[in-house]
């Protein structure tokens, strides 16, 4: 068994407030949370309104699955026009660990 995670560090356009904040965080969630089932939420960054943390897991029986939906997972944030993707930062835990 695999476990992956990512964490993504972004940078928010046009936002002024917690309440937009959350108006344009909460559907990326939902999106990521959909189109690769995986575990994730908003992790960091909770009082700053021009930043966020998401979180994303997942869990497969080979590594290679997991690295491939994390890929997948950073291109879908990469190609986000309204948010800056300032780092993303990747862990991958097996039997070793």
């Amino acid at each position: 068994m695999f476990v992956g995670s990512l964490e993504f560090d972004l940078l928010l356009g046009d936002v002024h407030s917690l309440k937009q904040k959350r108006s344009a965080v909460r559907p990326v969630v939902a999106e990521l949370r959909k189109r690769f089932d995986v575990a994730v939420s908003e992790a960091g960054h909770l009082e700053l309104h021009r930043r966020a943390l998401i979180g994303v897991a997942t869990v497969a029986a080979d590594a290679a699955h997991v690295r491939d939906v994390l890929d997948n997972c950073e291109r879908f944030m990469v190609g986000r026009p309204d948010m800056e993707l300032l780092s993303a930062r990747r862990r991958l835990f097996g039997d070793d660990d």
